[in-house]
């Protein structure tokens, strides 16, 4: 026992561990907080006076209906509260249909008074749970931004959806209800216990004596809930990512013919998840009963020994007493039996907040040197002696790279799959650190610049294109807050998509469906150079973004954005010889090295990778594809 009951206080400990980090919010809304446990001990003050209003009617009318019964002794009174002895003096003149007239109007004053302060209670408690599940949000969602990509390719994205939804509105029923019922069940059982032994102390005994049998059950059964509530949070996450990957997936799903192998995957999740569920509530289902058996022995006891006192004529029994008694006990009956639901709560909530806190817990991988500078750079880039792998994989994708990008140069990186041409790109962006090696923008180490005005002097269109769930303009509009309609048509018309955007029944307010569903590939692409290029950004980097479009669209595109891109630093990423372009050098890597760089027609002379790969596409592509000769 000794070693259950260690346990059960490391249990406890661990709770509260895990919960303490709710404190700071507890801090912030500390007077509403404190308002809410005022009228929480206003509301049972109110509600513990009507017991004592009513015992001493109860007393009135048996010694009204004993022939010849004389008056109760005041000290019979002398435990109750001192409003209640006022009252009861102020009856004593009264006569006795007056004294049930004024005790019930009291009574009614009492409840509504009660009733009053209840509706506070919850207007600041409850309403405070909420302001803070509002900010918790806001707190995980801000920290998800602050992550690195590393940490996105580690974690599925339906348990971070799990974690900032299901996890926080567990917390919130801590922070609300559990609380609430807590300061509610001490203020009742203080309340009551003080004026029940104060009332009759051997009938406190009796009444309280099944109390401690349920202190036992609580210990057993708040284990059980706590292990199986972490197993439930856990099947849920897993059953969220499904879902979610199946939706995002839908067309591979369908167009492999695997909908029946989803459905039997997410049932037999579903099915976990179910079970698991199931048995907590049964677990809940037995709990909750016998706190209301062990509320009924209290009661049975209770009326047993008052009426035996009363019937053996005990100093200071009375038939009201004992009415007193069963009302205190029925008041008790809800807050007692709430605390299993409000240790279900709690546990429930301590077992969500350590997976929130795991991720809070998380530091960015990325952050600015002490005193960083706001300041946007203007498009010289060094590179030196740059190395980096990845983490997750081990695989070294930059090796002893040496890069100097002067301002206002148009800068060619080719390569074939995998040769590091898109992990340069996330390095410029400050997406990924370094390993080794320094990277500087105007002379500048660039964990110096702040990440924010570093991203806000660069616009980066990726490979893999993504566009949200909004209107075209909208998306093209993204990283400016206020675009003039010139502007985005201008850049539209650059990215060679501003007359297909025309045909469209509602032109720029067309709605894209998620992640741009409703477009083709090239259209997507093409809008993500728009809303690079509509920043007006002095830095551009565009990662393999015209793959999906023809020859002569190509051929339009890359004439506008020689144009667009005068006086920019530009990066234009490709695993094919980009066409119709005159670039100050283009940089051939392979496996994460420069293997050469030059002209295009220093490279062609020189005979090595560049040569052939150019010769190898002038083979097997049309000649308006092929870069000019400068």
């Amino acid at each position: 026992m000794p070693l259950k009951a260690e346990s059960y206080a490391f249990t406890i400990f661990a709770v509260m561990k895990h919960l303490s980090a709710l404190n700071k919010f507890f801090w912030k809304y500390r007077w509403r907080f404190a308002l809410g446990a005022l009228f929480v001990i206003l509301t049972n003050y109110f509600r513990i006076l009507s017991p004592q209003i009513t015992g001493y009617v109860v007393d009135t009318v048996v010694q009204a209906l004993k022939p010849g019964g004389a008056t109760m002794q005041p000290d019979v009174y002398a435990g109750y509260d001192i409003l209640v002895r006022k009252t009861i003096h102020f009856f004593s003149d009264l006569s006795f249909q007056d004294k049930i007239l004024f005790a019930g109007v009291l009574l009614l004053l009492l409840a509504i008074l009660s009733g009053i302060f209840m509706f506070l209670m919850r207007q600041t408690i409850i309403v405070m749970s909420r302001f803070i599940e509002f900010d918790q949000k806001n707190e995980i969602f801000d920290h998800y931004q602050k992550l690195d990509a590393g940490f996105y390719k580690s974690h599925n994205t339906g348990d971070l959806m799990n974690r900032i939804s299901e996890d926080v509105s567990r917390v919130r029923m801590y922070t609300g209800p559990a609380i609430m019922y807590f300061i509610n069940l001490a203020a009742v059982l203080g309340f009551s216990i003080f004026f029940m032994y104060r009332s009759d102390p051997r009938l406190t005994f009796y009444a309280l004596a099944p109390f401690p049998f349920l202190a036992i059950a609580i210990y057993y059964v708040n284990t059980i809930i706590n292990r199986k509530s972490e197993r439930i949070q856990s099947l849920l996450s897993n059953l969220t990512t499904n879902a979610q990957e199946s939706y995002s997936g839908i067309r591979v799903i369908k167009s492999f013919v695997q909908e029946k192998s989803m459905h039997d995957f997410f049932s037999k999740n579903s099915e976990d998840y179910k079970n698991n569920a199931l048995s907590l509530a049964k677990t809940e289902a037995v709990y909750f009963p016998s706190i209301g058996v062990l509320v009924g022995v209290s009661t049975l006891l209770t009326i047993m020994a008052g009426s035996m006192d009363v019937v053996n004529g005990v100093p200071g029994a009375s038939v009201g007493k004992v009415a007193e008694f069963v009302m205190y006990i029925q008041m008790l009956t809800f807050p007692v039996s709430a605390i299993g639901w409000t240790a279900s709560m709690t546990q429930r909530a301590a077992a969500s907040q350590k997976r929130i806190n795991e991720f809070l817990d998380t530091p960015p991988a990325i952050q600015d040197a002490p005193g960083a500078l706001d300041i946007l750079p203007q498009g010289d880039i060094l590179l030196k002696d740059v190395q980096f792998t990845y983490p997750n994989t081990g695989i070294r994708a930059i090796q002893n790279l040496n890069i100097h990008i002067r301002k206002g140069n148009k800068i060619a990186v080719v390569g074939r799959t995998g040769s590091g041409k898109t992990t340069l790109a996330q390095l410029l962006l400050r997406i990924y650190e370094p390993d080794s090696g320094a990277i500087e923008f105007d002379g500048i180490a660039v964990e110096k610049i702040h990440r924010n005005a570093l991203r806000k002097a660069i616009s980066y269109v990726p490979q893999d294109v993504f566009l949200f769930s909004d209107t075209i303009r909208n998306n093209i509009a993204f990283a400016q807050q206020h675009v003039k309609e010139e502007d985005m048509v201008r850049a539209a018309k650059a990215a060679g998509v501003h007359e297909e955007i025309l045909r469209f029944p509602a032109g720029y307010d067309t709605s894209v469906g998620e992640r741009g569903i409703t477009l083709s590939g090239g259209q997507k692409q093409r809008i993500s150079i728009a809303r690079a290029l509509v920043k007006e950004p002095s830095i551009l980097i565009l990662d393999d973004c015209l793959s999906a479009v023809d020859a002569e669209t190509e051929q339009r595109i890359a004439a506008a954005l020689e144009e667009y891109t005068r006086d920019k630093t530009t990066i234009i990423i490709t695993h094919r010889l980009f066409s119709l372009m005159e670039f100050d050098t283009i940089i051939v890597m392979q496996e994460g090295r420069i293997a050469e760089s030059g002209t295009h027609a220093e490279l062609l002379e020189a005979g090595g990778l560049y040569a052939e790969m150019y010769h190898r596409q002038q083979q097997s592509g049309s000649p308006e594809n092929h870069p000019k000769e400068n």
